[in-house]
């Protein structure tokens, strides 16, 4: 599958370039390839590329794939998570998606070993279709998950609205900011853009995207 290959590169192509657009090093930015429901050959197509981080939305597919690839790739866990699936859902590199109190307790009595990364889901524009915190209520959030010493909140992640990308992806800039001002922890990670608008998204301080249909193409149903 050279055209996984070429795909790749041509989205690495576009993320340096909105790099150079906005003075920023392309290192600062971490493409992971959306391979939900792709077949295994995409996956080996695109690892032979060199690429190594991988999206998954469910837990199941996310724990048969790792055992797919070699221990230096790496999946994100990128969908809905419910408290229920926290035992598998620790496997993960990244944890997009954690968007309530109950599902990071969840998680911390699961972890095994070392700190689990997670990043807090934000539904900015208040969908109701979509998962995610409010904004108004993500810094009590953050103070709910103080205590847990085997997560480590790295950042926030949203799904903007189709075609507002932009602007909502300064917004998420801008309470990535205020949380840290707030809490005093890092939070350097913002998880924001796909196929549609993720060189929008680095423009406004990305530092993860997340790309499928750009690379693999439409995915089966």
């Amino acid at each position: 599958m050279t055209e996984i290959a070429e795909r790749l590169a041509e989205v690495q192509g576009r993320i340096e370039a909105a790099c150079r657009e906005t003075g920023r090093s392309v290192s600062e930015v971490t493409l992971v390839a959306v391979s939900k429901r792709q077949p295994d050959a995409a996956l080996l197509a695109a690892y032979a590329a060199s690429h190594r981080d991988f999206g998954e939305n469910y837990v199941q597919e996310l724990v048969r794939k790792q055992g797919l690839l070699p221990d230096d790739a790496r999946f994100h866990l990128i969908g809905h998570l419910q408290t229920n699936k926290a035992k598998e859902a620790v496997h993960a590199a990244l944890i997009h998606t954690v968007d309530r109190e109950k599902v990071a307790r969840a998680l911390d009595r699961k972890v095994e070993s070392g700190p689990l990364r997670v990043l807090i889901e934000v539904n900015l524009a208040g969908e109701a279709q979509k998962a995610g915190v409010a904004p108004e209520a993500l810094s009590s959030l953050l103070y709910g998950l103080r205590d847990l010493p085997r997560l480590e909140v790295r950042g926030l992640m949203c799904i903007p609205p189709s075609g507002e990308g932009r602007r909502w992806f300064a917004e998420l800039r801008r309470l990535a900011e205020e949380a840290r001002t707030r809490t005093g922890w890092p939070l350097p990670e913002l998880s924001m853009g796909m196929s549609a608008d993720f060189e929008d998204a680095v423009r406004e301080g990305a530092t993860i995207v997340r790309v499928g249909t750009a690379i693999f193409g439409v995915r089966s149903a």
